[in-house]
């Protein structure tokens, strides 16, 4: 009687331990991700990089987690590097965003998308137009219609350079609702923090901005956002409307995810994208998700490029319309 006790305890002993092991397989699991950031810390590519790995350590989706921030050129450096480096960075995945799209076509870099090993689109964030507190302005209408009567009354903060996303998806909403894209007044401003001092300060009309970086200065009330570039309002956002619920054909979404060095394993890479779509699933990601307000949008491997390619078509006729490209 012991003796079949026993049996039957090591047999399900075994079937757990067979369980165990089953469920573990179907989980991805990657032992290391180093992610190089092409910016500083604090920005939009550190957080969305910081908070993933957060996410995929505390999951225990990820052993080890290390990160390096790689300033200059515009992100180029970072690129070049892990171009370089590209042997020995099998474990890196550098982020980036809608950037390396339009610093690409306008010759920022020399690299594009096409030189690095695209793994997965991850999150989205929303541009948003906004106003100081005090604005005499209530609605991003009535900014539109001002700048139809003259589009010299109206000037357009952004925390980039003239032809970068901030100015473009300014350029893109005033086109659709009926105004001379290329007459925009757009104040460029070295970093979205200056470029909200400055529109606090009464240099500039309104910002271009990322919805994530309005949101805390919308809660201490110190700021009004109009609308955003959503396809529909955001849940971080409820009140917010979006440029087609104001009657303008105009959505934008700034992507961000990662991308590996060229030349490694599709098995390497697919392995990548896996856990980054386990992320999903997991409690933390919600935390981290509500807490920076993104929007989900996976897109693992080939439908990544795709992704990709329809953008640089579209950004680039955007450019070419606007003077910034031949």
């Amino acid at each position: 009687m012991l003796t079949q006790l026993m049996t039957r305890k090591r047999v399900s002993v075994l079937a757990a331990l067979m369980a165990s092991a089953l469920s573990m397989s179907a989980q991805a699991k990657v032992d290391t991700i180093h992610f190089l950031v092409p910016g500083g810390a604090g920005g939009g590519w550190d957080s969305t990089a910081r908070g993933t790995g957060e996410v995929l350590k505390k999951s225990e989706l990820v052993d080890t987690i290390s990160y390096e921030n790689m300033s200059g050129g515009g992100g180029g450096k970072a690129i070049a590097y892990l171009i370089k480096t590209a042997e020995q960075s099998t474990d890196t995945l550098m982020v980036n965003s809608t950037p390396i799209v339009i610093r690409s076509l306008s010759k920022v870099f020399p690299q594009s998308f096409r030189d690095l090993t695209p793994v997965a689109a991850t999150v989205g964030d929303y541009a948003a137009f906004v106003v100081p507190a005090k604005s005499k302005y209530t609605s991003f209408t009535d900014i539109v219609n001002d700048y139809k009567k003259d589009p010299s009354s109206i000037t357009v903060a952004g925390g980039s350079a003239r032809g970068s996303m901030d100015h473009l998806v300014a350029a893109l909403a005033f086109k659709a609702g009926g105004g001379e894209p290329r007459r925009l007044k757009y104040l460029a401003y070295d970093a979205g923090g200056k470029a909200m001092a400055g529109l606090l300060s009464g240099e500039t009309t309104v910002l271009s901005t990322g919805l994530s970086e309005a949101l805390t200065l919308a809660d201490a009330g110190e700021i009004r956002i109009l609308a955003m570039t959503g396809d529909q309002r955001s849940p971080s956002a409820p009140d917010v409307p979006t440029l087609q619920e104001l009657g303008y054909d105009a959505t934008f979404v700034n992507w961000r995810g990662f991308f590996a060095a060229p030349g490694i394993s599709d098995e390497k890479a697919d392995e990548f994208a896996e856990v980054l779509g386990e992320m999903y699933n997991t409690d933390q990601w919600k935390t981290v998700r509500d807490r920076y307000g993104w929007t989900e949008i996976y897109k693992p491997r080939k439908e990544f490029v795709a992704f990709l390619s329809q953008q640089e078509k579209e950004i680039g006729d955007l450019m070419r319309e606007l003077g910034f490209l031949k």
